[in-house]
């Protein structure tokens, strides 16, 4: 989480801070702070999405050689990918409640994996 977290600053500093800080110098006005955080939100979605549905990998988990998987370890669903996504604001957000729970899950997997149906394993 570490390392995608470095990788996510550079994500973020093309998809939001940028376009916002031009914004900014050009017409003199800023986003209302409801939309900022909407654009974090859909920038966010969009990188997780398209690379956990295109190979179940973001860039540090290849690193890491993690790979998200349906719990059944067939492709993931666009339903699992979204609502994996969403279950995980609350699971990081909740001071990593979420993730705290693989800990205590009989296959370490984190809360927003156990609900949405998928699972993290390490591929070779």
């Amino acid at each position: 989480m570490f390392y995608e977290t470095f990788l996510l600053i550079g994500v973020l500093s093309l998809a939001f801070i940028l376009p916002h800080l031009l914004l900014g110098l050009v017409l003199k006005t800023t986003v209302p702070g409801i939309l900022l955080w909407s654009h974090v939100f859909v920038v966010l979605l969009a990188y997780f999405a398209w690379l956990w549905k295109r190979n179940g990998q973001t860039l540090a988990m290849q690193t890491w050689k993690i790979k998200l998987v349906a719990a059944d370890r067939k492709p993931l669903t666009n339903r699992q990918i979204l609502l994996r996504y969403f279950l995980a604001w609350p699971s990081l957000l909740l001071c990593g409640l979420g993730i705290l729970w693989a800990l205590v899950d009989r296959d370490r997997q984190f809360l927003h994996d156990r609900l949405a149906g998928t699972r993290l394993i390490r591929i070779q």
